[in-house]
């Protein structure tokens, strides 16, 4: 019998993409659904701004978000140290497709994802990820030659394809076409699987009229 997908939108970057990874997997477990994930990296100053340009208001926005996101990964036991820089993880983003057609991707996704809270890795560099890929039993050679052969024209394609789903931000689960943002909407999303005709029930009542 065919599982139910689940696809997750996800960017190595993201604090909340980091600490929701361990329940997001525990679906598959819990709700019999496949997991595919995806990359959508973050273009972190489209969104957030320039950081000559972002305001006291903006960070103390940030300074929260993180110590939100630092609670999350204490009570799973984590370690997740605030970045270095801003980052541009396309390298990492596609070492996950990567990952995925030669038959590591967990060890591929959890490596990077410790690696990089825990400040021993940094995604925007080739040689880094490439050293990630070969420690998982990847090849590092194709790997580099995915890099600089299809990996861009494949990661923008996904990208635009999320974008045209909705996606905006990480973690993003998309399940039937309904889209749930954050980690905070996992439990909307189990409702969903387990009982999938709320989803008609939400639907109808947005286009109700009035009595």
């Amino acid at each position: 019998m065919t599982r139910p997908i689940v696809r997750v939108y996800t960017d190595y970057k993201s604090p909340y993409a980091f600490v929701a990874n361990k329940r997001l997997f525990e679906l598959e477990e819990t709700c019999g659904v496949e997991l595919e994930w995806l990359p959508y990296t973050l273009r972190v100053a489209e969104f957030m701004g320039t950081v000559e340009t972002r305001t006291p208001h903006f960070w103390r926005k940030v300074r929260y978000a993180y110590m939100d996101a630092r609670r999350y990964a204490n009570a799973q036991g984590l370690v997740m140290k605030g970045p270095r820089r801003i980052y541009d993880a396309f390298y990492s983003s596609v070492g996950m497709l990567f990952a995925q057609r030669h038959g590591f991707f967990r060890s591929y996704h959890d490596t990077v994802f410790r690696k990089f809270w825990g400040h021993e890795l940094e995604i925007d560099e080739l040689a880094a990820i490439i050293d990630v890929i070969t420690s998982c039993g990847g090849s590092g050679s194709a790997f580099e030659a995915y890099v600089n052969g299809p990996a861009r024209a494949e990661h923008d394609r996904i990208i635009d394809e999320a974008e045209a789903l909705g996606v905006f931000g990480v973690p993003t689960m998309v399940f039937n076409g309904e889209l749930f943002w954050g980690g905070d909407r996992i439990d909307m999303l189990i409702e969903r699987i387990e009982r999938p005709e709320t989803v008609a029930a939400a639907l109808g009542s947005r286009h109700r009229k009035p009595a």
